[in-house]
């Protein structure tokens, strides 16, 4: 017998179990009653029953099994020149009278050929209003039970009250799942099997190749990741109905397995408590939701993904991205549409603008997307790039060369397109990746994942890039500092600070992007007016824009300010001051000059030179981009030496510094600490070094069995 599965031995408890079987199992692809499986099926209850296990059955398939025996009858009494007629659906409670009937004659013949007594109870939504009528429904039960009687339930939908019996879903309950659901709590099962004709609930589409079965459902975790197809195919349910009668009874206390009715034995398998098909129960998180065992599966699954990623050929690596970019815009309705969604809901969930505006994929976006990643798979190798080469000694070479990081963890924002854009470096780099989105991109996320993980071949393994959905994992995510190498949060001051208290993984990022344009007495203002506007109203939500504006103090006696405050607040710009500012030019003060707005807002202050402008960055700022505007070469030199942020720029706008505008292809965020990489991170920040030895049978044997030369063939190389 097969090895029990340890999340499963509470079943050698069970004595009391509910089995529904669906229509796609009860019935064959035409309508007819599928005799085999249904006699597979009697088999396993006779058995179950002989052993002493006190079997329910909760049976679909009457109203398929009348439509198809009316459609015959009308046939059979049709002239031709009905035939020719508009063909009206039959009426569904007649279909349920006449399958009903033939449904339990077929019961009753196959239980009895296996010496089994059945019952039938039909029931209706209304009865179980009645106080009187459950306990009635649970003193006749037990007494079939105490017979050895198999009990066949089924809504009697000849009769009900319903609107619309086969989709009216309100009530106490709407469908042959979420009866056997009710029943298997009225009368206290110790479990509920919903037989189906797939093996569980999988990640996606069963039909898809990437699609995984899913032993052990995590409401917390799975519940808002999973997309559901079609119901039913001749039934009302399908697996939206199954899994929603699964977390109803095992919340309530019912452990719940869905699995193929195909299989002649499945219900045997998981009373032996073998590892098939899908368990709902409530202590389920416990096992593995929050605990540090699934955060390092996911990490150490990204570890070993990234491994062999490495291991492939450069080309290989290369085209998984092209792949990436052709799946992006294959989906691109579907990825937008998701989107869509996302941006309503923070709209009525009443979010700011800002947060809004990022959440956004506008138009032309996953193209965009999809030509920086062929841009960043055209790119030159990164991954094992000779660096320098030195010769120790005669035959003894050694090489200093690029090398992916391990594991990253990327915290980011509600900005979708950065998923996009975080993946492909990843995947350029040779990287395993595990990544956390806003709660707001919560679809469009989902969906990004889902196309970019499609595009990753089986010998890498989508496990490489793996999406964390919910924020209770983080904290033990930041435990893993022996499988997650590098820690990226992008986000606010508050977020980076918490991550780099809570980790000792080394973490990479920056808080704040307080960026500022110092305005020089010598610029070319038509050339400040454009770059001003443009750092501000380009994207103003975007970490590169300009928060603050720093004018030269002659600029306030030739009019300058004046003619740049107007062209900003023709845009559209809200404009506050600093003290010298707010009084010259009876501006309201800004909340502090360390300030980020992220929209359409600013502070100007006005300064003496650009010493003053430079102390003042340096004071307020965050260390992330600063601009000078000047004709002045001297001064821009002066600016550009000492103006210590991760990117300084003359006479250009402050949204140049971004990955792809610097030609890195994508960016995985932006820098300001001072080690390892700063300013925009793309490839080249997510590598590094590692120290490759060819020798021929050195020793060192105290330094005396070897004679070094330390020569340098770097250029050789």
């Amino acid at each position: 017998m097969a090895a029990i599965d340890p999340s499963r031995r509470f079943l050698k408890d069970v004595k009391r179990i509910v089995i529904k079987v669906g229509t796609a199992v009860v019935t064959r692809d035409d309508g007819r009653l599928a005799l085999g499986r249904l006699g597979a099926l009697c088999e396993q209850l006779q058995t179950l029953n002989s052993q002493g296990f006190e079997v329910i059955l909760v049976s679909s398939g009457a109203v398929g099994a009348g439509r198809q025996r009316l459609r015959y009858r009308k046939l059979v009494h049709s002239s031709f020149a009905d035939l020719q007629k508009p063909q009206v659906e039959l009426d569904g409670k007649a279909c349920a009278a006449v399958g009903q009937n033939g449904l339990m004659a077929l019961y009753d013949t196959l239980f009895s050929q296996l010496d089994v007594t059945s019952a039938q109870l039909l029931v209706t939504d209304n009865d179980f209003r009645s106080p009187e009528f459950r306990q009635q429904l649970t003193e006749t039960v037990d007494s079939l039970l105490s017979y050895k009687v198999i009990p066949i339930f089924n809504e009697n939908d000849a009769v009900s009250t319903r609107r619309a019996p086969y989709e009216d879903s309100s009530g106490i309950f709407w469908d042959n799942d979420s009866l056997a659901a009710l029943l298997a709590l009225e009368l206290k099962a110790d479990l509920l099997v919903l037989l189906s004709d797939v093996d569980g609930l999988y990640s996606g589409p069963p039909s898809d190749p990437q699609s995984k079965l899913i032993h052990t459902y995590i409401k917390e975790k799975l519940e808002n990741t999973i997309t559901f197809g079609d119901k039913s195919r001749l039934g009302r349910g399908g697996m939206t109905a199954k899994v929603k009668a699964a977390v109803y009874a095992s919340q309530a206390g019912i452990p719940v397995v869905i699995t193929s009715g195909f299989a002649g034995d499945n219900i045997v398998k998981v009373l032996q408590g073998q590892h098939i098909g899908t368990l709902f129960h409530q202590d389920a998180h416990t096992w593995v939701s929050n605990g540090e065992l699934n955060s390092r599966d996911m990490a150490v699954a990204a570890r070993e993904s990234s491994r062999r990623l490495q291991a492939m050929p450069a080309k290989e690596r290369s085209k998984i991205l092209l792949d990436v970019a052709d799946a992006l815009e294959a989906n691109e309705k579907v990825i937008v549409h998701e989107n869509e969604a996302d941006v309503a809901a923070a709209k009525d969930a009443g979010y700011e603008t800002a947060l809004v505006s990022r959440l956004a994929i506008k138009p032309g976006k996953v193209s965009s997307l999809a030509k920086a990643i062929r841009v960043l798979a055209n790119m030159e190798e990164p991954i094992g790039q000779i660096l320098k080469r030195t010769e120790l000694s005669d035959g003894f070479i050694l090489d200093k060369t690029s090398s992916p990081l391990g594991v990253l963890l990327v915290i980011f924002e509600s900005r979708p397109d950065a998923l996009v854009q975080i993946a492909s470096l990843a995947i350029r780099s040779g990287n395993g990746l595990l990544l956390k989105g806003g709660k707001e991109a919560r679809r469009s996320n989902a969906i990004l994942h889902k196309v970019i993980t499609s595009a990753i071949p089986e010998s890498v393994g989508g496990g490489l890039i793996g999406l964390v959905t919910t924020r209770d994992e983080i904290p033990e995510l930041l435990k893993l500092d022996d499988v997650i190498d590098l820690v990226i949060p992008r986000g606010s001051n508050k977020l980076v600070s918490q991550i780099k208290s809570s980790t000792k993984i080394p973490v990479l990022g920056h808080a704040d992007g307080v960026c500022h344009v110092y305005v020089d007495k010598s610029a070319d203002m038509e050339m400040a007016k454009n770059i001003v506007v443009d750092a501000k109203t380009d994207y103003p939500a975007a970490c590169n824009a300009m928060e603050t504006l720093l004018v030269h103090k002659d600029l306030m006696e030739n009019g300058g300010v004046n003619e740049l405050l107007i062209e900003l607040q023709t845009k559209g710009v809200r404009i506050k001051g600093g003290p010298r500012a707010s009084s010259a030019l009876n501006l309201p003060a800004a909340p502090s000059f360390h300030h980020e707005y992220g929209s359409l807002a600013c502070t100007v202050e006005i300064v003496d030179d650009v010493h003053a402008a430079i102390d003042h960055i340096h004071k307020h700022g965050s260390a992330h981009t600063d601009c000078i505007i000047t004709q002045d070469r001297e001064v821009a030199d002066i600016f550009l030496r000492q103006v210590d942020s991760a990117a300084v720029l003359h006479n250009a706008s402050t949204r140049f510094s971004d990955g792809f505008r610097f030609g890195l292809g994508a960016e995985v965020g932006i820098s300001t600490s001072r080690i390892h990489a700063r300013g925009p991170v793309g490839v080249e920040g997510l590598l590094t070094t590692r120290w490759i030895g060819r020798g021929s049978g050195q020793v060192v044997d105290n330094d005396k069995g070897v004679v070094y030369t330390h020569r340098d063939l770097t250029h050789q190389a």
